[in-house]
């Protein structure tokens, strides 16, 4: 494939897998300059959320350019290197929920589950799919990771961090619900994506025949990431000492 006069791969009309890695990009950037930049307009009890919410979205930015030139470049889906963001990326947005109920109460260990959680989910999926993802046993990896998913899950709607955001404030307690949405719609995208690349996503059985699991995958790590760090920064915005006349 030749370059243009920049240096860069063009990218075919119909080649929508490489328009939204170029799109992600694009919008993962914009969205870490924001975060960025509206640090010093937030109480900073926030700013560390701020910052993390930034992190997020530019680790992803920086692996999607990378991703994006990988896709034009060899045709394959970049597997190896999303796994790599997400073991970064992934973590983080589950320390966001520690570090938002902190001041209710959250203890390191609640941190150090979401993070372990998070991580098996990660690992498993990867070896499901990367290793395992053209014979049928890739559901069992694929299980293994569902489980750890919904573990988060549990936390975040049943478990601590849904009790410590009870007693954080309605500010706060807002926040993580619709966090909780992210978490249990939006990540619901990945294992779609998972069932779509691998030959036993679904207990063996192939499903979603011919949908691309870099299209999914893109378009959940857009709305998902983004979405957290909005989510971040409307509570920081909403949550303020009021006041005294």
């Amino acid at each position: 494939m030749h370059q243009n006069l920049l240096g860069v791969l063009p990218i075919a009309t119909d080649n929508y897998v490489a328009f939204t890695f170029f799109v992600g990009t694009m919008a993962m950037m914009a969205a870490s300059v924001f975060f960025f930049f509206e640090l010093s307009n937030v109480e900073k009890k926030w700013r560390t959320s701020i910052l993390v919410s930034g992190l997020i979205t530019f680790i992803a930015a920086v692996h999607y350019y990378y991703m994006r030139g990988y896709n034009l470049d060899t045709g394959e889906s970049p597997i190896f290197f999303r796994y790599v963001d997400w073991i970064l990326t992934v973590p983080l947005m589950c320390v966001e929920f520690y570090l938002i109920t902190k001041k209710a109460g959250a203890k390191m260990g609640l941190l150090w589950k979401l993070i372990f959680a998070s991580v098996v989910m990660l690992v498993t999926g990867y070896i499901g799919e990367a290793v395992y993802g053209k014979e049928t046993q890739s559901w069992i990896w694929g299980l293994v990771s569902g489980i750890a998913y919904f573990y988060i899950v549990y936390l975040v709607w049943f478990g601590d961090v849904a009790k410590l955001a009870m007693n954080a404030g309605p500010a706060v307690t807002k926040a993580v619900k619709t966090l909780g949405w992210f978490v249990l719609v939006g990540w619901a995208i990945y294992p779609v994506g998972y069932i779509a690349g691998t030959a036993g996503g679904l207990f063996g059985f192939r499903v979603f025949e011919g949908l691309s699991m870099d299209i999914v995958y893109n378009i959940g790590d857009a709305v998902n990431k983004i979405g957290f760090g909005l989510v971040i920064y409307s509570l920081a915005q909403t949550d303020k000492p009021t006041a005294i006349a």
